[in-house]
């Protein structure tokens, strides 16, 4: 059974910073690729941020020099630090193993995800 458990979301103040986590299956984490996405409010999910086994890692346009993925192998933990935070960041987040086709794309059911809400 494949577990993805997002956490660390909250509301904090334009300008401001979150440390998201990802605690994933040990099956999956530790032959896959990670990502963060991310689902406002009446939009569709975004992918936000991956990282593979090997550390390459890639970032959304929308927030590249402000949010960070980073992973722990001996945890099966993969975190997203956000900084600079903006009122447009507010979404639900998820994380998931992914894969590179054409472009990335999920492998797993989603988790729950963690709220994050950013006030002007």
């Amino acid at each position: 059974q494949v577990q993805l458990v997002e956490s660390g979301g909250g509301l904090v103040q334009a300008g401001g910073s979150l440390r998201l986590s990802c605690a994933a299956s040990g099956s999956i984490f530790s032959i896959n690729a990670m990502g963060w996405y991310r689902r406002a409010p009446g939009k569709q999910r975004d992918l936000v941020a991956t990282i593979t086994n090997g550390g390459s890692i890639n970032y959304a346009d929308s927030v590249k020099g402000r949010f960070t993925i980073s992973r722990d192998n001996a945890k099966n933990t993969v975190y997203l630090q956000m900084n600079s935070l903006k009122p447009e960041d507010t979404a639900v987040y998820y994380c998931n193993a992914v894969r590179k086709g054409s472009t990335w794309f999920p492998l797993h059911s989603w988790g729950q995800g963690t709220q994050v809400t950013v006030s002007s």
